[in-house]
């Protein structure tokens, strides 16, 4: 078995929580291969590997089977350790509890927000923006508190709540084409905007997260089909 065969991800490109685990394993520079889905069908490797949730991503390890991405970015930091690259979660106790809070504040508010955006879940657009913008400007005061005036949430490198929230700019990004909206505002998220801009350009993230237009294009595509794509944290 080669090295790339060792770890595969079935997933789907446009899921954020596919997307963070394709970060995560750039990171620490491990190679894999992605097992993508078919839009609308649900291969026998999930329903085998992810039998619970029948949802990706799965992360397949030698065969064995991690599913739910936070999950599998902590098994990843912790498989992959390494002194050439930083951990993903600080060694302070107290530090690894407040990015996982975070981390899950952004799985618990940003995708409802973003599908009621695409049009895919009933309710008011409007009241949909504003709890999204209102989301992200406490992670903006978060991230001041967090990132002590470096560039990232995890200080000088990227760290467990970067690769958290950093897989949703894509769909940010769309929805605010989508719905004629302003999000990443730079009067009212300047740290925010200035942390997705330098983050999407870091060599591991890059090529993981399309342009906004692909997304959109997705979104129009399959605008009634909601489950591979937001599969469980």
């Amino acid at each position: 078995m080669s090295e790339a065969e060792a770890v595969r991800v079935i997933g789907l490109w446009p899921s954020p929580f596919v997307i963070r685990v394709l970060i995560a394993l750039k990171l620490k520079g491990v190679k894999y291969e992605l097992v993508e889905e078919v839009v609308g069908k649900k291969s026998e490797l999930l329903l085998r590997s992810n039998p619970v949730h029948k949802k990706v991503p799965v992360l397949l390890h030698h065969g064995k089977p991690i599913s739910e991405s936070l999950i599998i970015v902590q098994y990843i930091d912790e498989v992959w350790s390494s002194d050439d690259v930083p951990a993903f979660l600080p060694a302070d106790a107290y530090t690894r509890a407040v990015q996982r809070f975070w981390a899950q504040y952004v799985d618990d508010k940003l995708p409802p927000a973003i599908r009621t955006l695409r049009g895919m879940d009933d309710g008011g657009k409007d009241e949909a923006a504003e709890q999204l913008s209102a989301a992200l400007q406490l992670l903006e005061e978060a991230f001041v508190k967090l990132s002590q005036g470096k560039h990232y949430f995890g200080g000088d490198s990227v760290g467990y709540l970067d690769i958290a929230l950093v897989s949703y700019v894509g769909w940010v990004k769309a929805v605010e084409k989508i719905a004629g909206v302003t999000l990443l505002d730079k009067a009212k998220v300047p740290n925010l905007v200035a942390w997705a801009d330098r983050l999407c350009t870091h060599p591991a993230v890059v090529d993981a997260i399309p342009d906004a237009d692909k997304f959109v294009e997705f979104s129009v595509t399959y605008g009634s089909f909601s489950k591979p794509i937001n599969g469980p944290k």
